[in-house]
């Protein structure tokens, strides 16, 4: 504003000045103007500076709350949830750069600020220059636009928010088909006409709703308020044209260029107005899924202890969702403390059921677990679950070095190089880490310069020195979910010898579909349907001639046969 003034004081000197010395006589005033245009351009980068400094500090936090809320505060029956999921997507959308952020939408409003200092001022101008009713009129014109069109946008972003499920699949798709993970089969299987022709139905389910809502929600307003903003720069513009010849050079001008601003303000803002719009899409959806996660999370409690005396199931049952059938119907098992218990069955028995309900990322819908006579309902979540070192059947594997994968059982012991050396050793993992490049520090990736991939049996081999890891670090019970579903018969008998050599005090649980490896658990647990049809030592359960023994003769004859077709 005060270059408008400058350049309307500059005008009105040239204009009534007289004689040859005009130019000299208005120097000061060009200097002012001069210095007006130079501040203005070195203040311009100020602003976007200032919105970028904000909008980081804003989602770095905001990516913190998502974090902690994902992987610590929200159940992991939310996160299994697809309500949930397309919430969850949405957040995290912002943070992938796939939609704008609330940092961004700060930045915005700091940009907005700006805008409605320059109103005020322009107000403030025409109101002096030409008249009060002049300046009322033309900063209603431009609020009312103003507040239109922020109106639309947001009832835009809430069209936007309805179509999350259809946006997460959008969103996968485009991942899937851009990324090198479905290389191999979609040149085998010639995969690209249907992966193009999924990819554009997708688009089309996500993009034809929003053009329809879009113009449902835009154009119109847009006409009217158009209109609003003819009428009211018309009468600005008359008043003006009216009271012309009673202002002065200075007055016409200032008028001028502060209606021109007033007009301006009535426009579409890009630095502000979607950002300030659809930036905070992702918070708001952060916020709804940071309630769901209040709202599930596990209970606190008592502080944790490693069992001594039992660990029990005792009259368990579980179901995923009120109208999903019982997974787990009375189960009573009595764990080995201090020993190892190999829990067997066919698949859909409940056994990787029962794992999670031990490390207590469900909790019983019927029922309880026991431990030392405390219901583990009772002991804090967090705090039990530092007690627990498991290895899921879908273990993570983690593009990082060997080192690191092994050391996320316990990560504040990562720098203990001989515990992950002593770990790998118990995995069997040190012979693959011996024949990587750089040893422990191999990134297990070929994404990456010198990385390098592991076959499954590898990496299985690494997830177990991982829950190894964690229990040298503290936790006191080891599960392992089919620990060696990628190994050979042979491989799977070694490992067996192994485990059980270096967990003799450790409180174990192994589940595993093959009965001939397990042979030496100190006891063994069938489950089927969801309870515990047999339970005892290898010999008792072959000499009770039931379940286990009908399973284990059946395995032992196909590994007969298939040893037989070899030697041939």
């Amino acid at each position: 504003m005060a270059f408008v003034v400058a350049v309307s004081s500059l005008l009105d000197g040239i204009a009534t000045g007289d004689g040859e010395h005009r130019w000299q006589d208005h120097a000061a005033a060009f200097v002012v103007v001069s210095a007006a245009f130079l501040l203005h351009q070195l203040l311009v980068p100020l602003p976007a500076a200032l919105g970028e400094i904000v909008a980081r500090r804003v989602d770095g936090r905001c990516v913190q709350d998502l974090m902690r809320t994902t992987l610590t505060e929200a159940a992991v029956e939310q996160l299994e949830n697809p309500r949930t999921m397309d919430v969850l997507s949405d957040a995290r959308a912002a943070y992938t750069r796939a939609a704008l952020t609330p940092g961004d939408a700060v930045a915005g409003v700091l940009a907005l600020l700006a805008r409605y200092t320059q109103l005020g001022c322009a107000v403030a101008l025409v109101s002096l220059a030409l008249h009060p009713l002049a300046g009322a009129v033309a900063g209603l014109t431009a609020l009312v636009i103003r507040f239109g069109q922020r109106g639309s946008l947001a009832r835009f972003s809430g069209l936007m928010k309805s179509l999350a499920s259809e946006r997460r699949s959008l969103i996968y798709v485009r991942a899937l088909v851009s990324g090198p993970g479905l290389a191999k089969e979609a040149r085998v299987f010639g995969l690209r006409p249907w992966l193009r022709e999924l990819l554009e139905r997708d688009t089309e389910h996500y993009v034809r709703p929003l053009w329809k809502g879009r113009r449902a929600l835009l154009f119109w307003p847009f006409v009217r308020y158009s209109l609003v903003g003819l009428l009211g720069g018309a009468v600005v513009l008359a008043m003006l044209s009216f009271a012309h010849d009673g202002l002065s050079v200075l007055q016409l001008t200032v008028a001028l260029q502060a209606t021109v601003v007033l007009i301006r303000f009535g426009v579409y803002f890009p630095e502000s107005d979607v950002p300030t719009a659809y930036g905070m899409n992702s918070y708001t959806a952060l916020g709804e899924f940071k309630e769901i996660a209040g709202s599930t999370s596990l209970r606190t409690g008592a502080p944790a202890a490693p069992p001594e005396g039992e660990l029990s199931f005792r009259d368990v049952s579980f179901r995923y969702s009120p109208d999903s059938p019982d997974i787990l119907r009375g189960l009573d098992l009595d764990l080995v403390v201090g020993g190892s218990t190999a829990i067997v069955g066919l698949n859909g028995a409940g056994k990787t059921t029962l794992v999670k309900l031990l490390a207590r990322l469900y909790e019983p819908t019927g029922g309880r677990i026991v431990v030392d006579g405390r219901d583990l309902a009772q002991v804090d979540a967090r705090d039990w679950q530092r007690q627990v070192a498991v290895v899921f059947q879908d273990y993570n594997r983690y593009q990082f070095s060997a080192a690191d994968n092994i050391g996320m059982g316990a990560p504040a012991h990562l720098d203990d190089v001989a515990a992950l050396e002593r770990a790998a050793a118990q995995a069997g993992a040190d012979t693959v880490i011996d024949h990587l490049p750089d040893g422990a520090r191999t990134v297990l990736s070929r994404d990456y310069a010198g990385g390098r991939e592991l076959s499954g049996g590898q990496w299985q081999r690494i997830a177990l020195a991982r829950a190894y890891f964690a229990i040298a670090k503290g936790a006191s019970v080891l599960v392992l979910d089919e620990p060696t579903a990628q190994l050979d018969v042979r491989a799977e008998a070694e490992f067996f010898d192994r485990f059980l050599a270096t967990t003799a005090a450790v409180t174990s649980v192994v589940i595993s579909h093959r009965f001939s490896t397990v042979r030496r658990a100190d006891r063994i647990v069938v489950l089927e349907h969801g309870r515990v049809v047999e339970s005892g030592s290898h010999d008792e359960l072959v000499a009770l001639g039931g379940r286990y023994a009908d399973m284990f003769t059946l395995q032992a004859q196909r590994f007969q046969d298939d040893a037989t077709k070899e030697a041939r």
